[in-house]
């Protein structure tokens, strides 16, 4: 009786995901079901497409949902690679399946608008100086790290690890409110822009974003019109 029922609701569950187009004309493959079988990602990519501007979702052209070796292997719930934005089955809900698309789009456009982006180095001189300022509330809190170890803006594994496994996104948190909108907006330059991409189309009230990055406020206002994003 129980396995009935086991093999039904599975049945259910991959009759409810299957393949589709968007209208945009956006591939959903699902290379393995939502554990969640109430993720709803036709819903989920609606709203995407209702809130974030067509020219910021061009690079995109394919969702695939499953599990791959990169989740584990770089503790992961989502990357996007060539066109194709990968998301894990492990989610719980639509909101965190939302937010993750939101952030790799941000990922996506970083070929196409980087010299927009990045190219007068406004972004980058803010982050570092949060790098700066992180660096000294840390050392005086006991975890010792050279500021060279802060000061490049790529990324690097084996700083990402001293903030998640010495230090801890609960105690980053904490440690810097007001400074960084997340403990993984420190990660490095290009995250920093994915998260505060993430939170601008994730709260419709910017303020909190504003306050804590202005110049990473500034920019993503600026590329979300393309008629600015042309003549900028």
């Amino acid at each position: 009786m129980l396995l009935n029922y086991i093999k039904q609701k599975q049945k259910r569950l991959m009759e409810s995901q299957v393949d589709f187009y968007t209208p945009s004309g956006v591939h959903v493959y699902y290379k393995d079901p939502f554990h969640n079988g109430e993720i709803d990602l036709e819903e989920i990519i609606e709203t995407v497409d209702t809130r974030i501007p067509e020219h910021l979702r061009s690079e995109m052209e394919m969702v695939i949902v499953g599990w791959f070796d990169e989740f584990e292997e770089r503790d992961l719930t989502a990357f996007y690679n060539d066109g194709i934005l990968h998301i894990s089955n492990a989610h719980l809900d639509d909101e965190s399946v939302y937010t993750d698309i939101v952030h790799e789009l941000a990922h996506s456009i970083e070929t196409p608008y980087g010299h927009t982006i990045y190219g007068d180095n406004k972004v980058k001189t803010e982050f570092l100086e949060k790098r700066q300022l992180m660096h000294d509330l840390l050392w005086q809190r006991g975890y010792k790290a050279p500021l060279a170890f802060f000061m490049d803006p790529e990324y690097n594994e084996e700083f990402d690890k001293f903030l998640f496994e010495k230090v801890g996104y609960d105690k980053l948190s904490q440690l810097l409110q007001g400074i960084f909108i997340s403990p993984y907006a420190p990660t490095s330059l290009r995250e920093y822009f994915a998260t505060g991409f993430a939170e601008y189309y994730l709260d419709s009230n910017h303020n909190f974003l504003q306050q804590v990055s202005p110049q990473l406020y500034k920019k993503l206002f600026t590329i979300q019109d393309i008629e600015k994003l042309d003549t900028y």
